[in-house]
């Protein structure tokens, strides 16, 4: 299962979105792909995303049974501890730019 939840996006990216995927409520995309196609999919969020942000969840043979990227501007962000990925709060007045997890985040 792929999930991407979308806050703030230009329409065009929701209309993208919604030729791959289910658009249950406002924002949000559900659908069942390959890893190719996950990440063409992510491209494409990534190149329309502007100003707002987005998260993507998908299934993975981790402890927690799935695994996430975020992108754009947002309080939460990914961090890794003991081997699972959990999400942070930061300060409003710390909101960054991009917050997926990488090596600079762990």
């Amino acid at each position: 299962m792929l999930v991407i939840v979308t806050e703030n996006v230009p329409p065009r990216l929701r209309g993208r979105l919604a030729i791959w995927l289910l658009e249950t409520r406002p924002g949000v995309y559900v659908g069942e792909y390959s890893v190719k196609v996950r990440e063409m999919i992510w491209e494409q969020v990534k190149i329309g995303l502007e100003e707002g942000n987005a998260v993507m969840i998908w299934d993975a043979p981790t402890e927690s049974g799935f695994d996430f990227l975020t992108l754009g501007k947002n309080r939460r962000i990914p961090v890794e501890m003991n081997g699972i990925k959990l999400v942070s709060f930061l300060p409003e007045e710390q909101i960054t730019g991009e917050c997926s997890l990488n090596e600079d985040n762990k």
